[in-house]
């Protein structure tokens, strides 16, 4: 079974609130930095890079920058997330919440989709570590879908980063109907 295979398994398997508990621990720990990690994604074309989460800031015209968040209490890669937003003009709004289910429930995260964090920018919906540069493209061209999401918890992206190491990543746009697209690509280092 390959490890692609065994973390389907693992996700489909167990209840998602389990599935996230191990996940924190595994990182709090190093583990998945020592077992490593394949791509969620397929090999497409990647278009962007990974430097320019970091490096660059969109501009944004008229347009507030302000994030709501809520996480776990337990969880120590939102604030690097937080940060990181901050960093590039977001005024947050932090709510620290033992029931991160609820808040995604509420806001129609679709499990698939889930991360460890999900926040409200402008109506929008933000699931987990989604770069700031791509949630300012989404406040730009206002598309006609509930949200963005970085699902699972992907080494180097924002508040997520392990030294060097960068996986590839996508950000995936999804609507109330269930529909998901690419939104941005992000290839490892």
């Amino acid at each position: 079974m390959s490890y692609k295979q065994f973390i389907y398994w693992w996700q489909k398997s167990l209840p998602p609130i389990l599935v996230r508990a191990v996940v924190i621990i595994c990182l709090t720990v190093g583990v998945l930095g020592i077992l490593g990690s394949t791509a969620p994604m397929s090999n497409a074309q990647l278009v962007s890079t990974t430097k320019r989460i970091q490096d660059k800031q969109t501009p944004l015209k008229s347009t507030s920058l302000n994030a709501t968040v809520y996480h776990s209490p337990d969880c120590n890669c939102c604030g690097g997330w937080i940060d990181h937003l901050k960093a590039q003009g977001f005024q947050i709004t932090d709510f620290s919440t033992p029931d991160i289910e609820t808040v995604k429930q509420k806001y129609n995260v679709p499990d698939n989709l889930s991360s460890c964090h999900t926040a409200i920018v402008n109506g929008y919906v933000i699931e987990g570590h989604v770069p700031a540069d791509d949630i300012k493209r989404l406040l730009q061209e206002k598309p006609n879908v509930t949200g963005l999401s970085v699902p699972q918890m992907p080494v180097g992206t924002p508040g997520m980063e392990m030294g060097d190491r960068k996986d590839p990543f996508s950000v995936l746009s999804f609507d109330s109907k269930g529909s998901v697209a690419v939104f941005n690509k992000y290839p490892s280092s």
